[in-house]
């Protein structure tokens, strides 16, 4: 049986450091659609040595996820693949699929982007965990068991006896992506191809698995291929970053190189898009970070920043928020989403007892306002999401949907039925919310088609519009689910809710799948649509950079209530609540050097409060 993979501060290095594990030359991938073969990836060449950490980046649909899953022959029948990738030396492409098996999990581990497809439905975490370490291990049953809760325990969730023993849909998003990263652990692997490893984490849990990854790299010196648009994840773990445009690599170099001095312009424009903290106030990321370092000074000696320093310069950041705060409108009508002392808990099933997921919950969203609603992964954030569009009942409490009292609606389906007319949602996860027997232009009209709004030539009209709204190709209405990328799914889930014009939007980590440059674009699509139809939104999100570009309002959440809640600058420039400072303190920069920096004035937080 392997060693555990733990956390040690100072491992030794393994021995052959610096070695390549990963040679590609000349890969290509292309998909039979229509008769016709379509390119994902053209003549690609990398490398990855051992402890080394390479980031490939770009737009959904260049190319990324399709040639890294090339690596292990994980495309579906109608691919081809071409070229030669090499592990440790030895040739994988055209090889015995036998070998390849052998391979899978024990030497290369993989991340999937979304975990409740990557995930068996009908078996518990933790037989899968087991099942993957006695594939590859000669271990007994509780050896096996007894590595698994340790992987468990290792990406922070809250209880790994209960995740053990718990199906992937009674987790959270952030807990199935923390469960999935532990199976991929659990074998210690040579290669670890991380597609999105933290599209679904909230802050504080993202840089907590950023640490594990770096670890899992010094301490058995695996290389690693990462896969992500997050330029913040890019800055704060990447040795080199690999630029992809259009199933090619336009750009190579080290992340100082790629973040300080771009040679491409497709790069450029990348990086330019790419959501600050700060972007939407008057205060940088510097003020930011200083802002959280003084709040948690109180908790922490912090002798690397002396404290004159730190208060001279908060004195000069409240100077410019005093000078630049302007004092938001008051809102028009009525609420279209109000929350009164709400609770809200998931039903009893079998033997399984009630769970109440949220407590005391009180916000209300007014037309045109867009309120964010962040917080870890578990804290109740989608649950609330979920409850107003009435897909789990209110406990305790008052909720109003669109004038609607829906507390006591939920034996009332007509109530039901019309107050869902008036509220689109978003869903987290593209994958398992679109219909994979349905081509997308189907998706996308069914609700129009159901409410009666539109049929025949006048119902295509809409969903051709709708799909130039989020920047789609028409032709891709013919096209079925597992066609698209991560994020034109994504973008697909936002034109069906935006399909009946609702008042009120309810998004769930709507974001979370694009990269940088479209997920912009969503941006400035969502403050359009806005101004256009005036709908209201509750943006359910652990980004907090994207909240500050969109949000008017941010409410906090923390284990089930709403601890903190204010206008955007309150919030993010001025918080006052301990845990909401921890969040802005988690936050990754996209610069490497300030990343670093981060990095280090969060490891003296969390020591000096330890």
């Amino acid at each position: 049986m392997t060693d555990f993979i733990t956390l040690d501060p100072a491992p030794a290095p393994a021995p052959g450091k610096g070695d390549t594990v990963l040679e590609v030359r000349d890969l290509s991938v292309d998909f039979g659609v229509d008769k016709k073969w379509v390119p994902a990836a053209i003549g690609l060449n990398y490398e990855v040595r051992a402890g080394e950490v390479l980031a490939i980046v770009g737009e959904s649909g260049s190319g990324k996820s399709a040639s890294s899953m090339a690596l292990l022959g994980l495309l579906p029948s109608n691919s081809r693949v071409s070229g030669s990738v090499k592990l440790g030396g030895k040739e994988l492409l055209g090889g015995n699929e036998a070998n390849i098996r052998a391979v899978r999990g024990k030497d290369v581990a993989v991340i999937f982007q979304e975990p409740m497809t990557a995930l068996n439905p009908v078996y518990t975490v933790g037989a899968q965990i087991v099942e993957t370490i006695r594939l590859h291990n000669e271990v007994s049953p509780d050896q096996a068991r007894e590595r698994a809760l340790r992987m468990l325990d290792l990406v922070e969730l809250p209880d790994p006896e209960k995740a053990f023993k718990s199906y992937p849909h009674q987790l959270s998003g952030g807990q199935r992506q923390r469960a999935m990263i532990a199976q991929s652990l659990s074998c210690d692997p040579k290669l670890l191809i991380a597609d999105e490893p933290t599209t679904a984490l909230d802050v504080t849990v993202q840089a907590e698995i950023l640490d594990l990854m770096r670890n899992l790299r010094n301490k058995l010196d695996s290389a690693i291929v990462l896969i992500t648009h997050d330029m913040g994840v890019v800055a704060d773990l990447a040795d080199r970053i690999a630029v992809m445009r259009r199933g090619l690599i336009v750009e190579t170099g080290t992340a100082g190189e790629i973040f300080h001095n771009p040679q491409h312009e497709y790069t450029k424009a990348l990086l330019a898009a790419v959501p600050h903290l700060g972007q939407g106030g008057a205060t940088t990321d510097e003020d930011v970070d200083v802002t959280a370092a003084l709040a948690a000074a109180t908790h922490a000696d912090l002798e690397a920043v002396p404290r004159s320093e730190l208060l001279r310069r908060e004195r000069e950041n409240a100077a410019a928020l005093a000078a630049a705060a302007v004092e938001p409108a008051a809102p028009q009508g009525e609420p279209v989403l109000e929350l009164t002392d709400v609770a809200i808990e998931y039903p009893k099933q079998g033997r399984v007892p009630a769970f109440r997921a949220v407590e005391g919950a009180n916000l209300a969203i007014y037309p045109g306002q867009v309120v964010g609603l962040v917080g870890e992964s578990g804290s109740g954030k989608t649950t609330i999401g979920r409850a107003a569009v009435g897909l789990l009942p209110v406990a305790a409490g008052i909720m109003k949907v669109v004038g609607q009292d829906i507390s006591a609606a939920k034996k009332n389906g007509r109530q039901l039925h019309e107050m869902r007319r008036h509220v689109g949602m978003v869903f987290q996860d593209p994958s398992s919310s679109l219909n994979p027997r349905l081509p997308i232009g189907e998706s996308i009209g069914e609700p129009m088609y159901l409410a009666g709004v539109a049929k025949g030539a006048e119902l295509q009209s809409r969903i051709e519009a709708l799909l130039d709204q989020v920047e789609l190709p028409r032709d891709y209405r013919n096209r079925y689910p597992h066609e698209l990328s991560g994020g034109q799914k994504q973008r697909v889930g936002i034109a069906r809710a935006l399909s009946l014009k609702p008042k009120l939007m309810v998004a769930d980590e709507p974001t979370s799948a694009l990269d940088v440059s479209v997920q912009a674009k969503v941006l400035e699509l969502f403050q359009s649509l806005q101004q256009e139809l005036g709908f209201a939104c509750l943006f359910v999100t652990h980004d907090l950079a994207v909240v500050d570009v969109l949000a008017d309002r941010i409410c906090v959440m923390q284990r089930g209530r709403i601890v903190e809640q204010g206008t955007r600058d309150q919030i993010l420039r001025n918080p006052q609540e301990p845990y909401t400072q921890r969040l802005l303190a988690a936050v990754p920069l996209p610069d490497p050097e300030k990343q670093r920096e981060r990095r280090e004035l969060r490891a003296q937080l969390l020591s000096g409060a330890s």
